[in-house]
């Protein structure tokens, strides 16, 4: 069986659990308190980051490779495209969800609020905080503006794009950052993905200390 060193409330390591949830394929997910360093967890990835995925006996690391690593061994079912216009596009969103989103939102939010209580690295910072909850109305519109125009943020099928965007977002909800009312469409588009199978270890998440919204794991918000 495959093996995961992860974090609950690390977007990057939701992604590769929703890719191979969607896959179907088997995994062991084991806790990793990464900002601890400790030697075994240094020696399975000395970049110290995570996810970390043991594939026998191997160790691979960066969300993003792992999950492209998976669609070439496991295929089915499809998560990048075939056309290259199309691939190229869900790797753009990909990146503007993994590093922009991660800066200007992900980050200022889920790092102040939490991530610092549970690493002991003091108190959150308002300025972070206040800018977090601004920015992050700007990247909605953005997905407003792709939803419209497309079933799925990428195009007309779900791809790995979607799952993404919402590892990020479901990180934010947990800890009430998304403002539901902004935008029908949005809603709509995260109501349907995380009603999917693949999702429920990711809505049965549960952070000592900090309990999630009611509404986290309705399926109906």
């Amino acid at each position: 069986m495959l093996r995961l060193y992860h974090f609950a409330l690390s977007p990057f390591s939701r992604k590769v659990r929703l890719c191979l949830a969607e896959k179907k394929i088997e995994v062991e997910l084991v806790e990793e308190k990464y900002w601890e360093r400790s030697v075994e967890f240094i020696n399975r990835n000395p970049a110290g980051t995570i996810p970390i995925l043991r594939l026998e006996g191997r160790y691979l690391s960066e969300s993003l490779p792992i999950c492209e690593y998976l669609e070439d061994i496991f295929p089915e079912p499809i998560l990048m495209p075939k056309c290259p216009d199309d691939r190229y596009e869900v790797r753009r969103l990909i990146n503007w969800f993994d590093d922009k989103f991660n800066r200007e939102v992900t980050k200022k939010l889920l790092h102040e609020r939490v991530l610092k209580k549970i690493c002991g690295a003091g108190f959150p910072e308002s300025k972070n905080v206040k800018t977090g909850a601004k920015r992050i109305k700007y990247h909605i519109d953005y997905m407003n503006w792709l939803l419209e125009r497309r079933r799925w943020l990428a195009g007309d099928v779900m791809t790995m794009a979607d799952f993404a965007a919402a590892a990020h977002i479901s990180c934010l909800d947990y800890i009430s950052d998304v403002d539901w009312n902004r935008s029908t469409i949005v809603k709509e588009w995260y109501a349907k993905i995380k009603s999917r199978p693949a999702f429920r270890s990711i809505l049965a998440d549960q952070v000592p200390g900090f309990p999630p919204p009611r509404h986290y794991n309705d399926l109906d918000f």
